[in-house]
């Protein structure tokens, strides 16, 4: 059986957040709370500080030669214990335990000296992992004939671009062969064919034994990777086990959670609500459920809702949010000319999209109930994940891709057009 690489014991890590307060020392200060000038001559701040914890009692172990994929959503700890395991950062608990010559591929930046070039910084790298001179020199022209940016590798790092930046880090850190190898989200920044590039040979590295962890939204990719994947949420550790499997954890079932920017409006107890998302499910337009659609597809979306108060003129909303945080599209009943009854029993409704040409990702479900002018809320909840699939378009190309009509100047009828349907070009 193979040698354990990395074994992790009951990692945690707290971090201080400081928290500002202002204190106003008088009465007349805070009748006076208007008058901005006066604030700022008379408040003193009072600093504050609370804890967070990013990483809660995780454990587990990691054999030689195994591609684990680590996912989870933002702010689930992964970076974090990226982290730690490449020693950037110290536990506040636990103690991981690393077998062999550790390269990771974090933050762009990380492990680089701004003010060196990157030839010092190659050379800087490989001393820090533990590689002497002359094995560093046997691979410094593969390292920068790799990142593809020789004529600018006596330029002081600070000048890089971040995808100069994220080239070179991916070069050194593949080429000065590590035993472990760490790649975090960081390659999202590149461009695609030299994502393609690094996902090739970090699956060589796999092939020579090497350890590999990989931390991305992109489910495609950690499908198509990893021979095992660890789900965090909320810094524990969830799941371990086959990608499919981890990879439904991480979709989660059909129902939905209130957004906590909600509950500031329409108060903290989504179950006092007036009226509440119970499901949202995904199907395609024979009728099929689905959470995978090729791009160009229409996707038909039911929304299951409960009602606990009679509201009048409803306006639904659904929003598509990419695996980065952006809002893509957005369709409701009001502005799409579909006039809605009064809610006052439990029922569904059901929205069928135009052609999705989203680019390749993964996208939130986000639901809101309006009234018809859009001033009132009546609740706001995150749903289910889908996935749009195309082996080109991905958001390098931006949220979307529609087709244009192309033509030569001073002639007639010579239009080119391209059309990408099904995941090809044609």
């Amino acid at each position: 059986m193979s040698k354990i690489a990395i074994r992790a014991e009951n990692l945690s890590k707290e971090y201080t957040i400081p928290v500002e307060a202002v204190r106003y020392d008088t009465l007349s200060d805070q009748l006076a709370g208007s008058m901005k000038s006066l604030l700022r001559r008379n408040n003193r701040r009072e600093r504050r500080e609370k804890t967070f914890q990013a990483l809660r009692d995780v454990s587990f172990e990691i054999r030689e030669g195994e591609m684990v994929g680590i996912i989870g959503h933002n702010g689930a700890g992964k970076s974090t214990l990226l982290k730690l395991l490449s020693q950037i950062t110290h536990p506040t608990h636990g103690r991981a335990e690393i077998n062999g010559r550790v390269g990771s591929l974090l933050e762009v930046g990380t492990g680089f000296h701004p003010e060196l070039t990157g030839r010092e910084n190659i050379f800087l790298n490989g001393a820090i992992i533990g590689m002497s001179k002359m094995e560093i020199k046997r691979h410094f022209d593969a390292i920068v004939a790799f990142s593809e940016i020789e004529q600018f590798i006596d330029v002081p790092v600070k000048r890089y671009s971040s995808g100069m930046y994220v080239r070179l880090a991916f070069a050194v850190s593949a080429y000065l062969k590590p035993e472990i190898l760490m790649i975090d989200e960081v390659l999202s920044v590149g461009d695609l064919q030299f994502q393609r590039k690094c996902m090739a040979y970090a699956e060589e590295l796999r092939k020579s034994n090497a350890t590999i962890l990989f931390v991305s939204h992109n489910m495609f990719a950690v499908k198509a990777m990893c021979n095992r994947v660890i789900y965090l949420s909320e810094g524990s550790v969830h799941f371990d086990g086959s990608p499919a499997e981890a990879i439904e954890c991480y979709e989660g079932p059909n129902r939905t959670s209130a957004l906590p920017w909600a509950q500031n409006a329409i108060g903290a107890d989504p179950s006092d609500w007036d009226v509440y998302i119970e499901k949202v499910e995904t199907f395609d337009v024979t009728g099929a459920e689905r959470n995978l659609f090729n791009y160009g597809e229409r996707v038909r979306i039911r929304l299951d809702y409960s009602v606990r108060r009679t509201v009048s003129n409803p306006n639904f909303l659904v929003s598509f949010i990419r695996s980065d945080e952006l809002a893509c599209c957005n369709y409701n009943t009001a502005m799409d000319g579909f006039s809605v009854p009064s809610l006052e029993a439990d029922g569904s409704i059901e929205l069928l999209t135009p052609p999705l040409n989203l680019v390749s990702e993964s996208y939130k479900i986000c639901v809101l109930v309006r009234d018809a002018k859009f001033e009132h809320l009546y609740c706001a909840q995150i749903g289910k994940t889908f996935h749009i699939r195309h082996d080109l378009l991905n958001t390098h190309f931006g949220v979307f891709h529609e087709q244009g009509e192309w033509f030569l100047p001073n002639t007639v009828d010579n239009h080119i057009s391209f059309n990408f349907t099904g995941g090809s070009l044609s």
